[in-house]
């Protein structure tokens, strides 16, 4: 007798470990491994939220149809050209499954959101990472590897956990050099953080043609990770193909509830992208004025690079003594780094003095 057996490509996946969230035998940590908001949950979200207690057993509107509306009138789109997925990872999945498949190939950058790989290696395609120029997707590289076998592009733009990114005018050139008929996803999870005049979201590309969608997230400014929220912004024939194959109620009426509030939270995303630059910009000096090298980032963290694996692992051997996490990267190819979120003014400072004491021992 044999067990059944899955199709052999699921077996070569690496299943995603998220964030971690307690250290054992400490009692107070500080998590700054997941990129969460620093300033949590929106109140007005919270409200929302427990007002919903007493309604747990409807049902959800399954098309989400107000939230959509909501979204539509805060970043002025189209509220019939946006699908909402149990996050964005969710809205991710259904792409590839729809779009991908065996013999198929979707290509990412080498260090680009690893849901990409698992997301398309689970539909049976084939995943090929291209290189990068100094932790940035390189337009050329993506470009060449296309083949008549390429169905899909997935650019995060900015990048994680890189924080790189790419300027509106480059995505352009990206998009006019593909094939008609690949799709080009934009997954925008960190864009509410950019102040770079070079960037667009997404938009203009989606509304360009019919061969570019863009996802965004309620996880990241909006605080609002545990409650699984994303949207996609999508030509009309993506947008149906979506709405076919999602699941029917894949946001709760909890998260939709939440999510209308956070939206209309007055001042929320403004006050949480200042904070952001401020305090990105803190983190960074700290960094380098201890020796580490940082990377420049658009998102609300910053990579961090030690001279090789063994310190990498150290500092985060010290960090996690002092009950603070933050996130290594290996599993992105990048064993030498650690991405630390950025978080409130007291956690920058209380990981900014951590790692400057553990770059003192080093230089013993």
């Amino acid at each position: 007798m044999t067990a059944p057996r899955p199709r052999p490509e699921v077996l070569e996946i690496s299943p995603y470990i998220g964030g971690e969230s307690t250290i054992p035998g400490i009692n107070r940590t500080i998590k700054l491994s997941s990129n969460e908001g620093a300033f949590g949950v929106p109140p007005d979200a919270q409200a929302a939220f427990v007002a919903m207690a007493g309604q747990l057993h409807r049902y959800p509107d399954g098309s989400a149809h107000d939230l959509r509306r909501a979204i539509g009138a805060k970043f002025g789109l189209d509220p019939e050209r946006i699908v909402c997925g149990a996050g964005s990872d969710d809205i991710l999945y259904q792409l590839c499954l729809a779009y991908g498949g065996p013999g198929t190939e979707i290509i990412m950058s080498a260090h680009g959101f690893s849901i990409y790989q698992i997301a398309g290696t689970y539909s049976g395609a084939s995943v090929l990472k291209t290189p990068e120029r100094n932790l940035t997707a390189d337009v050329d590289a993506m470009l060449a590897a296309v083949s008549p076998a390429t169905r899909i592009l997935f650019l995060a733009n900015p990048n994680n956990p890189t924080g790189s990114m790419l300027a509106h005018d480059e995505v352009v050139r990206l998009r006019a050099g593909l094939p008609p008929d690949v799709l080009l996803v934009l997954d925008a999870a960190y864009a509410e953080y950019v102040t770079h005049p070079d960037y667009d979201a997404g938009v203009k590309l989606v509304d360009a043609g019919d061969n570019t969608v863009m996802t965004r997230t309620f996880s990241k400014i909006f605080g609002l990770g545990g409650m699984r929220i994303g949207w996609a912004y999508a030509p009309p024939a993506v947008i149906d193909v979506l709405n076919r194959v999602r699941g029917p109620f894949n946001v709760s009426i909890a998260a939709q509830a939440a999510a209308i509030a956070a939206l209309n939270q007055p001042g929320w995303i403004e006050a949480s992208r200042a904070h952001n630059s401020e305090y990105r910009a803190i983190l960074t000096t700290r960094l380098r004025q201890a020796g580490i090298k940082v990377w420049p980032s658009e998102g609300n963290f910053v990579l961090a690079e030690f001279t090789g694996p063994d310190q990498a692992a150290a500092a985060n051997a010290f960090l996690r003594a002092r009950g603070l996490i933050v996130r290594m990267v290996g599993g992105y190819g990048l064993p030498h780094c650690l991405r630390i979120t950025v978080g409130t003014a007291e956690e920058v400072g209380l990981v900014a003095d951590a790692l400057d004491a553990f770059m003192a021992t080093q230089n013993v």
